[in-house]
């Protein structure tokens, strides 16, 4: 009587522990998945920001070409193609950010302006975003998860390569 008592004792801590697990993992890639639309939504506004100092007054001809195609790439990107058309358009609007404070007219310094308190949340998405694909992938990394499966279908969340130039 005591033995069926204790194994059935161990079976349930041993379910209750891989539902615990199971609902953390799926917490951990819900966390994932809003930080990369947090992200993704943070990343398109930029881009936007960049075609309009690229449509406006400041840039001469060459700089509006290479800010318009960087900020287009960056925005229809596939994601294999994300992280170099991030970086692309990062390089274009680090041309225009150093003339920007300087030569800028009163709305063109409040893109700036905008552009740069962006630039602050991009990186504080990106360190956010970093943490929880970490967290994500330590999690799967346990003995239990791997062999239970209780990650089922959901990719391995990744981080791209702009996300580490940018912090």
């Amino acid at each position: 009587m005591k033995t069926t008592l204790a194994v059935a004792l161990i079976i349930l801590i041993s379910l209750w522990y891989l539902s615990f697990l199971a609902t953390r993992l799926d917490r951990l890639h819900h966390r994932v998945e809003t930080s990369w639309a947090n992200l993704d939504g943070l990343l398109q506004r930029r881009a936007a920001i960049a075609l309009e100092i690229a449509y406006s007054d400041f840039a001469d001809p060459a700089s509006s070409l290479l800010l318009t195609s960087a900020a287009y790439q960056a925005r229809e990107a596939p994601v294999q193609d994300r992280s170099s058309a991030e970086m692309a358009l990062s390089g274009a609007l680090g041309l225009l950010i150093v003339d920007g404070a300087i030569h800028a007219n009163e709305g063109e310094a409040a893109l700036f302006d905008e552009l740069s308190a962006l630039m602050v949340k991009i990186s504080i998405a990106i360190a956010i975003h970093t943490d929880a694909v970490s967290s994500t992938q330590m999690v799967r990394k346990k003995v239990a998860i791997r062999l239970f499966r209780l990650a089922g279908t959901a990719p391995l969340p990744v981080t791209y390569e702009f996300e580490f130039d940018a912090i």
